[in-house]
């Protein structure tokens, strides 16, 4: 696959992390492998976990090809730039040609980049998982590797103020590989999450105390934070999809008239 755009946004990206001035605490990186098709899972918590995201197969020298919603790539100057670093449009409603591309990548030896849970959690936990990264990996024959972010909700994440200061903490930490079989998909795809969701607290934990002082609004409330809890979350996420339903309805309303 040429990559022609590539090259240039990952150094772009890294003279960005050092203008941030931005600190990484990567663990793990060593189970990403340097070659052969490899899909990774990852957690979802900032608009921007797809810059950072693709920066923990940098030490495998690896470009990772993310699953992203179809409106990235409707969009008029960013859709352009997804197809150039040759993404995967994922049409909710229809998800099957997303499903058939991402095994054909993997098959012919890519990193695909995959959020099992879909969309960003509000209460920086892990929400419920898709079982779709396991029936991917599966059908296409590959490990899924698991990824922890953290620290990307506190630049650019859902109702809160963008924040770009300089100084903060990008934990990434990289887990062993699993290697799925979809014959239960289901058990499989609660195993992915246990694993990740015991991840995600050992990189809470070991996050620069200073960083993330008691009652941060960016940890999860059963830790010590006063992100939402999983159940208000649900509850924020609902009253969202309500809104963008009704200013869909006004949009064909004006359209009409």
């Amino acid at each position: 696959m040429r990559d022609v755009t590539y090259p240039p946004i990952i150094v772009t990206a890294k003279v960005g992390f050092r203008a941030l001035g931005q600190t990484f605490q990567m663990t793990g990186t060593e189970h990403v492998p340097r070659e052969g098709g490899v899909l990774l899972a990852f957690n979802h918590i900032s608009y921007v976990d797809f810059i950072y995201g693709g920066f923990a197969a940098h030490p495998s020298r690896r470009l990772v090809r993310f699953m992203s919603k179809r409106e990235l790539f409707d969009h008029r100057w960013v859709g352009p730039l997804m197809r150039s670093l040759h993404h995967i449009e994922v049409d909710r409603g229809e998800g099957i040609a997303s499903f058939h591309t991402a095994v054909d990548y993997l098959r012919r030896g890519e990193a695909v980049g995959i959020f099992p849970e879909a969309t960003i959690s509000r209460s920086m936990e892990l929400k419920e998982f898709k079982s779709g990264a396991v029936r991917i990996a599966a059908e296409a024959g590959v490990p899924i590797v698991p990824v922890i972010l953290w620290g990307t909700q506190r630049m650019m994440t859902k109702g809160h103020p963008r924040d770009f200061s300089r100084g903060k903490t990008i934990a990434i930490k990289v887990g062993e590989p699993m290697h799925p079989t979809a014959a239960n998909p289901v058990a499989e795809t609660a195993e992915l999450r246990a694993r990740m969701s015991e991840m995600l607290a050992e990189v809470v934990a070991g996050y620069p105390v200073d960083e993330q002082p008691p009652g941060s609004w960016w940890v999860p409330a059963s830790m010590g934070g006063t992100a939402p809890t999983p159940q208000e979350a649900v509850a924020l996420d609902a009253a969202e999809k309500r809104e963008r339903a009704r200013k869909r309805a006004e949009k064909r309303a004006k359209r009409r008239k």
